[in-house]
């Protein structure tokens, strides 16, 4: 894959629209709950279910496997991922160039969103998903490939620790946690979808040499 380009910017190019229009939509999430989850959100293949008080049956429709990301149940939720999606992908857009980076975010989003679907309906679950959490672990995921050695500082708990192996860490308890069925309401399959897709794209590029740029 091509090397880092000469002119760093803090702020590429989608990174910013990213940032800029999960934010717009969750504005408009405030204001348009019913129809925006009811449409938008990922809903499972067999989804008879409601999503609180949304009352009229939902189902999946092919839009979903991107819109779903651009959702999300909180303030909290949205700040986190977006912070997580401009400290990691900066980095990455900036070496990759914007259309790969794209390219690769809305893998790991569709990606996330596919293994969700499979693991709701191996387990019989029929409620939505959102949030772009997905795409934002599919990111880290090449964060820590790229920039192995990186020093990230921890908040919780407030230590020093190399991308490559919190990349590690992060993965492996996303995988406990889906398979005990711990931390209830979290989509960790879907991360781990996220990451997936990630790896399988990159692996895919390093045979084919993308254009970077």
């Amino acid at each position: 894959m091509a090397g880092i380009r000469h002119h760093y910017s803090i702020l590429p190019p989608v990174i910013k629209i990213l940032l800029i229009s999960n934010g717009i939509i969750y504005l408009l999430e405030l204001l348009f709950t019913n129809f925006l989850l009811g449409h938008f959100a990922l809903w499972p293949l067999a989804a008879d279910s409601v999503f609180g008080q949304i009352t009229p049956r939902h189902e999946f429709m092919p839009w979903q496997l991107l819109s779903y990301g651009f959702l999300h149940g909180s303030v909290t939720h949205l700040l986190l991922n977006m912070y997580a999606l401009w400290l990691f992908g900066s980095s990455l857009e900036n070496r990759w160039g914007s259309k790969n980076f794209t390219l690769y975010y809305l893998v790991c989003v569709a990606g996330a969103a596919l293994t969700q679907l499979l693991v709701q309906n191996m387990l019989g679950q029929y409620s939505p998903t959102i949030g772009a959490s997905g795409g934002v672990f599919g990111v880290l995921l090449a964060y820590g490939l790229f920039f192995p050695n990186q020093i990230l500082i921890l908040l919780i708990p407030p230590m020093p620790i190399k991308a490559k192996w919190f990349v590690i860490i992060y993965g492996v308890i996303e995988l406990v946690f889906g398979v005990t069925g711990t931390d209830a309401g979290v989509a960790h399959f879907a991360h781990l979808g996220g990451m997936l897709f990630g790896f399988l794209l990159i692996l895919y590029w390093a045979n084919n040499r993308p254009v970077m740029g």
